[in-house]
């Protein structure tokens, strides 16, 4: 008796793995598939880099914000202690004599704030 013939392995050069019969062959060395696969990578990379572009600006213009948010608060806080201070002069009001309040009560130039972060980075 005979082996049956493997549905795998085929003779015709048209169809080199003998699962669709009806099909010519077509790329069997996977060339073209692998260069589409090559194009779709360039194209997904180039997307997801623009995309994070466009996050990291939206970041930037939080962080902008976000600073802006604290120099007024830091700035509207500073007011508040001077105001304090005015008020307990008019009533006679012992100071209270706090490092705390002193510091609060200066208002703080954010290029002096941002030259101890970058001095700090470097140390």
């Amino acid at each position: 008796m005979s082996a049956a013939p493997s549905p795998v392995a085929s003779a015709d050069p048209r169809n080199p793995l003998g699962l669709l019969p009806l099909l010519p062959r077509w790329d069997p060395t996977f060339v073209m598939l692998g260069m589409v696969a090559s194009v779709e990578a360039i194209f997904l990379s180039t997307f997801i880099l623009i995309s994070q572009n466009a996050m990291l600006r939206a970041a930037e213009r939080r962080a902008e914000l976000d600073l802006q948010v604290n120099r007024l608060a830091e700035h509207e806080v500073t007011k508040l202690v001077e105001m304090l201070a005015a008020i307990a002069r008019k009533l006679d009001a012992p100071a209270v004599e706090d490092s705390e309040v002193r510091e609060a009560a200066q208002d703080i130039r954010p290029e002096q704030v941002m030259r101890q972060i970058d001095q700090g980075r470097e140390d």
